[in-house]
């Protein structure tokens, strides 16, 4: 893979805008990662959706075999975006419209198990949402109802292959369920919980998530997994520990300085973690083992008849599944 570390603003702000080969693979940045070290950029897009802008511009980069990757910072190239303000609409319409299948999605977590320490990373495979109804997590509506399935938020395949890298990790451990099992329950769940902000959680709600069984507490995860799923694309969030939440109450209370420590450490984790498995999801996606199996859900799902279509929400349907539902249908 090549390796590029001038990331700077203005050689990224001359780079070409516009791409013309699809793209399969995306990653997301989330607090503390805003680029991938490793890659060489070639292209950054200013994208419009018809739920406007995303986050950020996507920047393109390719491997060594020449497989472009898109890039995405969830709360902008400067974190000036809270993380009820992220436009998740527009950056999972602005991925799929690139033709992207696969999104692996990084995000700052608190901990809430001891065992998993600050630094450490998580690959969690199931959901709480705790968020409060404020931030549009659907691209449907009234005109064009469907429903997505949503029973196993995360992508069981991607859990496996980035797993298999754990060892690139500096002084850190990776936690995910062990699906050596023949019989998983509830108690072999890795639960990420998923918070309104931007304050963080009382001791009290800490200890209630906590006794729910939850891993690890973040608050980025709802919509845009749900989002990803609406537009049939493979999605798996990486989870890099910051603290310990406010449950325990043996150690300090969380504090943006003890954050801002840790974020750097796991920063530099990331773009270790992303280097190593970017070529096992270029081969996997390649061999089309991953980034298909949520292939025309959507198309059958539709709720809808004919009658109660609505002609401008279909418009807006177009832009994520063209050639699903023809206009001369309706």
């Amino acid at each position: 893979m090549s390796v590029h570390r001038s990331n700077s603003s203005s050689s990224i702000s001359n780079l070409p805008a516009t791409f013309n080969e699809p793209v399969q693979l995306a990653i997301i940045g989330g607090t503390g990662l805003y680029h991938l070290d490793s890659l060489t950029p070639v292209a950054r897009l200013t994208i419009s959706t018809p739920w406007g802008f995303p986050s950020s511009p996507v920047t393109i980069s390719k491997t060594e075999s020449g497989f472009p990757i898109a890039f995405l910072a969830r709360h902008g190239f400067h974190h000036d975006l809270l993380p009820t303000e992220v436009p998740n609409q527009a950056n999972i319409a602005a991925l799929k419209s690139l033709g992207v299948k696969v999104i692996v999605a990084f995000s700052a977590v608190g901990s809430l198990k001891q065992e998993i320490k600050p630094r450490d990373f998580v690959l969690p495979n199931q959901i709480i949402d705790r968020t409060k109804g404020i931030r549009p997590s659907t691209f449907f509506e009234k005109g064009f109802v469907a429903h997505a399935g949503f029973g196993e938020p995360f992508d069981p395949k991607l859990i496996k292959i980035i797993s298999k890298h754990q060892d690139t990790l500096d002084n850190s451990k990776l936690h995910y369920p062990d699906y050596t099992k023949t019989n998983n329950t509830n108690d072999d769940d890795v639960i990420l919980i998923c918070m309104e902000g931007p304050a963080f959680s009382t001791r009290a709600e800490s200890r209630l998530y906590k006794s729910w069984g939850g891993s690890v507490i973040n608050m980025s995860c709802i919509p845009e997994s749900k989002l990803a799923r609406e537009a049939e694309i493979s999605y798996q969030m990486v989870c890099m520990s910051t603290d310990y939440d406010a449950w325990n109450i043996n150690e300090e209370p969380v504090t943006v300085e003890t954050v801002v420590g840790n974020l750097k450490a796991n920063s530099a984790n990331a773009n270790r973690l992303a280097t190593a498995i970017i070529p096992s999801l270029e081969e996997a996606i390649k061999s089309k083992q991953v980034g298909n199996d949520l292939n025309g859900v959507v198309k059958m799902s539709l709720s809808t008849g004919k009658n109660g279509i609505k002609k401008e929400v279909l418009h807006r349907m177009h832009f994520l599944f063209p050639g699903y539902w023809p206009a001369d249908h309706f």
